[in-house]
């Protein structure tokens, strides 16, 4: 844990220097998403950190939306998240070994239920460190990983998807850089781009006073991580939040302007997209 602090200070302070040129990377138009919709997967793993597991996990938060919206389709999710780490750190391919990753799961009555061999998942949902890919020496790392990774997973059958990560509370400047960086892998590797971070802009430049951040002004709140997973839900199933039952247990006010924002997102930067089955 020692050795993992040190080198999160590391990161962090060696990152300042990237931050100064953000401001210039605001002034280029960010590229269009090449892709805008996937088939409604039934499967996904989600790889990535602490922004994916913080406040019970988005995965449990987008099964959530799942259950709280219109009929659908089964799904399932599995979260792998190593704290602090960016893509390198993943060794995707042994996350599609048989008898691993995924190989049981529990029923509603905690009782463990085995999968029958075959596919594991339909999309690999990805996202690189908070900072890496806006750090002068960690952003060619996130592009090549994004790479392998997407040949990796495309090997297994299944598709690559992109997690567009949110600034820093006190660091909003990193967002456009953010943006351009996650845009660029996605359309490099033929992925869509899920607009996390973007809707986290949005809410805030709606609701300042709404704090989708915990203390250390990195890791996502409730409301953080609800947004987030409402954002997930519409650009992955091509859905509608607003109107969804789940909240939460956010207030009705905020649960409703969250929904909203997600959706409002989703639809500016990848368009009126729909999952190809609904």
């Amino acid at each position: 844990m020692i050795g993992f602090r040190k080198g999160l200070r590391g990161l962090v302070v060696g990152g300042l220097a990237v931050l100064a040129a953000l401001p210039a990377l605001a002034q280029q138009a960010p590229a269009r998403p090449a892709v805008t919709r996937v088939e409604a997967p039934a499967s996904a793993i989600f790889i990535g950190n602490s922004f994916f597991y913080y406040n019970n996990g988005i995965t449990n938060h987008l099964t959530g939306f799942i259950r709280g919206g219109e009929p659908m389709g089964p799904f399932r999710s599995t979260l792998v998240g190593i704290g602090g780490s960016n893509m390198q750190w993943h060794d995707v391919a042994s996350y599609f070994r048989p008898d691993a990753v995924a190989s049981y799961g529990f029923d509603a009555r905690n009782n463990i239920v085995f999968r029958p061999p075959g596919k594991l998942f339909d999309l690999a949902i990805m996202m690189d460190c908070s900072l890496c890919p806006v750090h002068p020496q960690l952003s060619p790392v996130f592009e090549d990983y994004a790479r392998r990774h997407s040949a990796t997973v495309r090997g297994q059958g299944a598709e690559p998807v992109f997690f567009m990560s949110w600034a820093y509370k006190d660091k909003p400047e990193m967002m456009a850089g953010l943006a351009a960086a996650y845009t660029a892998v996605g359309n490099a590797n033929n992925a869509l781009v899920i607009p996390a971070g973007l809707a986290f802009e949005r809410s805030i430049a709606q609701r300042p006073a709404l704090d989708l951040y915990v203390s250390d002004l990195r890791h996502p709140s409730l409301a953080g991580t609800y947004l987030a997973a409402a954002t997930t839900y519409a650009a992955v199933f091509g859905r509608n939040p607003e109107g969804n039952r789940y909240t939460a247990g956010l207030d009705a006010d905020t649960a409703a302007h969250l929904q909203r924002v997600a959706w409002e997102t989703v639809r500016a930067y990848l368009g009126t997209q729909r999952a190809s089955a609904n």
